[in-house]
Formats: structure tokens, sequence, C-alpha cells
């Protein structure tokens, strides 16, 4: 009797970072889905571990036409949008590229670490945008940005900080934009992505603490973005006794979605 070939299974197209995308990868391939994983840098794919039904795409979506590819291509019975909450562009592109071809889009929703606007830590201070930045007094304040690179430039212009330090990726257009911002390699903590937590690995908030310290810093601005680096800046700023302050999520498409349990019972099992 002829058998037939084993059948692939069906295919998702994941889009995360290194923060929520290595532990949704992981649960999606434990349900047996065949995954595609877009990051945006190859220093991101270190956090993907190894397996033989995933496979790795590096590089930016930079348009509709880049998508647009992607779906054509590789026909995924799913898009999954679990990129930051502040990646409103790509989030877009993706629902409007999604809706127009019919493509079965979810998204990932982190939660609210901060609870209503003003939970969190005694210091925890909520900021609409760099303009609400701009208001704040923080004359005397040593402030260390841990917002990425590409807004180095604005958070600077709007603060009146009495010194300024940022944690960034290890990632040469990183370091080009934080230097455009005009901070020295003095004032620079270049950093490797981190997946999940490894074997002797340093416990969460460990280098962030000492980096507070080695820098005297007085106050942290981060992004509300739900995920791990959010939640050590909590961690860090009650255990240090700082100024935390937060920048709202924006709104658009990435700011619904669904928790990760209902997202993995809504994709359920190829």
């Amino acid at each position: 009797m002829h058998q037939g070939l084993p059948t692939e299974p069906p295919l998702i197209w994941l889009l995360g970072g290194t923060g929520d995308g290595p532990p949704l990868a992981a649960a999606l391939l434990e349900r047996g889905w065949r995954l595609r994983v877009s990051v945006v840098s190859a220093a991101a794919t270190r956090v993907y571990a190894p397996h033989p039904q995933l496979e790795l795409r590096v590089g930016d979506l930079a348009d509709d036409g880049a998508v647009e590819r992607e779906l054509q291509q590789h026909r995924p019975r799913w898009v999954v949008d679990a990129t930051h909450p502040f990646a409103r562009r790509i989030s877009e592109r993706l629902e409007r590229v999604c809706g127009a071809r019919g493509q079965p889009l979810l998204r990932l929703q982190r939660p609210n670490l901060g609870g209503d606007q003003g939970g969190g830590p005694a210091r925890c201070e909520w900021l609409a945008g760099f303009e609400a930045l701009a208001a704040l007094d923080l004359r005397g304040e040593r402030l260390l940005l841990a917002i990425g690179s590409r807004q180095l430039g604005q958070a600077i212009a709007a603060s009146n900080a009495q010194a300024h330090v940022a944690r960034i990726l290890d990632r040469p257009a990183s370091l080009q934009l934080a230097l455009a911002a005009g901070l020295s390699d003095g004032q620079l903590a270049c950093l490797r992505p981190s997946g999940a937590v490894q074997p002797g690995a340093l416990e969460p908030g460990a280098l962030e603490r000492a980096l507070c310290r080695r820098w005297r810093i007085t106050a942290v601005l981060c992004r509300a973005g739900g995920g791990r680096s959010e939640a050590v800046w909590h961690g860090v700023a009650e255990q240090l006794g700082l100024r935390l302050l937060l920048l709202q999520r924006p709104g658009g498409p990435a700011s619904d979605g669904l928790p990760l349990q209902p997202l993995l019972e809504k994709l359920g099992h190829p």
C-alpha cells in the first residue's frame, strides 16, 4: 500500500522581539505549528532556540510591499503580531495589509504592569509623551534613559536633568543614534538582547542595579511596554528608591489584542 510523504504542519508568521517572542515561539512549536519568526537584527536571533520547524527572518519590513511579499511567498495560516507596543508603524502596516488580503491576524496584548495610570512604585510618574517630560523639573536629577535608541534625541532635548546616560542594545544602528543624540561612550551601556533566563545567568535587574549605582542614577525614564524590561525597572526603582518615569503606551492597533493564554487558545493546534 502506497503511503504519501508526511504533510508539513501549517505555518504561523510571528513578528516579535527578544522579550515576548521566544516564549511565545516555544509554546507554538510545542503545539506542533511550523513557525517563521521575523526579528529586526541578527543579534535578536540569539534568544531563539534552534528547532527543525523554526525559520528566522532578519530585517525590517520597510513598507507594505515587504509584508505583501512575505504573505504571498509563505502563505501563513495566521500572522501573530507580538511586536513592542510602541512599534506602532509595523502594527499599523500589518493591520492594513492583512485586512486588505483577508489574512487572519492576531495581536499579543502585554499586561499593564503599573495597574491603572498612576499605579506601581510610590515614585512612579506617568507621562503622555515628551511634552510631559519637558514639563517636569528634573534639575539635579541624574536620568537613565531606558527607551531604546530611536527617541534618545527627543528625550534629551525635552529633559532638563543634570546628567543623561542610556542603556541601549549592542547594535551599530543603536550606537549611531545614541552618539547622534549627543551621548558619549562613557554615557552608554551597550547590552545584548536577553531571552529566557539561562542557568547561571544574573538575576533579573542585577545589571540594571549595578548601572544605576555606578552612574549614581536618581531617576529612570522607560516605556510602559508591559514586558520584562518594564518589570525590571519597577523592581529596581523600588529597591533603590529611584524616581520612575513611565511613557504611556500609544493608541492604535497595538493597544488591543489578546493576552498570552487566550491567544494560544485562539490559535489552537494545527
